[in-house]
C-alpha cells in the first residue's frame, strides 16, 4: 500500500499499534484499514463551512443518518473509545480548511508545511483521516530542516535582528521555527490514507528514532470538511 520506505511499519491491530516501540529508524506505525460507511454524509448533517469544529460524542448521536452513515459514526466512536481506553485523550476535528500563517515570513509555521511535533516529555502523535485528502508523510533523509539552509538561515537572523548565539537558538525554538522542513528535489512523500490509523513518532529529548515529517494535505473549495481524529 505505501512504497517501501524502512521508516513505516504496518500493524494488523490497535494492540499492535499502541505497544509496537520505535526503533531502527522507524518512525510511523500503521494500522492498515478499509473503513465502511458515508463519512461525507457525517460532515454534510453537521453543516460546518468556516471554522474548525471539534466534535462531542453528542453532536454525532444526535445526528439523523442514513444506514450508511450510522456505520461511519460507530466507526468514530469505536475509535475515540479504543483510544480513551488507552489513556489519551482524542479530539474528533471537522475541518473546512486550516488557517494560514499570515506572517510566515522565511519559515511558513502552519500545518500546511512540512514539520514535527514535539514534546517535552516521551509521547507520541495518533491520527486518522476519514475522508477527503489524508495527511502526508515525508522520510526524513528526504527533508531539509528549514533553519539549516544558509539562505534561510539569514533571513531569520535579519527577522531576529541579532547574532547566531544561544538567544538566536531559544528565538527559533520559542517560534517553533526549528519544527519546520523542506522537501529535498527528488523527495517521494507518501498518503497516510483514508481509514488508517496511524502512530507517529514525535520530537522529544532521548527520543529512540527521529520525529516523523508530515503536513496536513490542501483542501479544495466546495468540497465536505475533512474528519479528522487526533490525540
Amino acid at each position: 500500500m505505501f512504497p517501501d520506505y524502512a521508516c513505516i511499519r504496518e500493524v494488523g491491530s490497535f494492540e499492535e499499534l499502541v505497544s509496537t516501540p520505535f526503533a531502527n529508524r522507524v518512525n510511523a506505525h500503521c494500522w492498515v484499514r478499509s473503513l465502511a460507511g458515508d463519512f461525507n454524509e457525517i460532515v454534510n448533517r453537521l453543516d460546518i463551512r468556516d471554522e474548525i469544529a471539534t466534535l462531542e460524542g453528542e453532536a454525532l448521536q444526535d445526528l439523523e443518518l442514513s444506514d450508511s452513515g450510522k456505520i461511519a459514526r460507530d466507526a468514530l466512536i469505536e475509535d475515540q473509545r479504543l483510544l480513551s481506553e488507552f489513556g489519551l485523550s482524542p479530539m474528533l476535528d471537522c475541518i473546512p480548511a486550516y488557517p494560514r500563517d499570515p506572517d510566515a515570513g522565511a519559515v511558513p509555521t502552519d500545518v500546511y508545511s512540512y514539520h514535527v511535533d514535539s514534546a517535552t516529555a516521551e509521547a507520541d502523535t495518533y491520527l486518522c483521516s476519514y475522508n477527503e485528502a489524508s495527511s502526508e508523510g515525508l522520510r526524513n533523509e528526504d527533508a531539509l530542516r528549514r533553519i539549516d539552509i544558509p539562505e534561510t538561515r539569514a533571513a531569520l537572523l535579519d527577522q531576529y535582528g541579532g547574532k547566531d548565539d544561544t538567544g538566536f537558538l531559544a528565538y527559533l525554538k520559542d517560534n517553533f521555527l526549528d519544527l519546520h522542513y523542506m522537501p529535498i528535489l527528488k523527495a517521494k512523500p507518501y498518503t497516510f490514507g483514508l481509514g488508517n490509523l496511524w502512530r507517529i513518532a514525535t520530537q522529544y529529548p532521548g527520543s529512540p528514532v527521529p520525529p516523523c515529517i508530515h503536513r496536513a494535505p490542501t483542501t479544495s473549495p466546495g468540497r465536505p470538511s475533512r474528519l479528522l481524529l487526533i490525540s
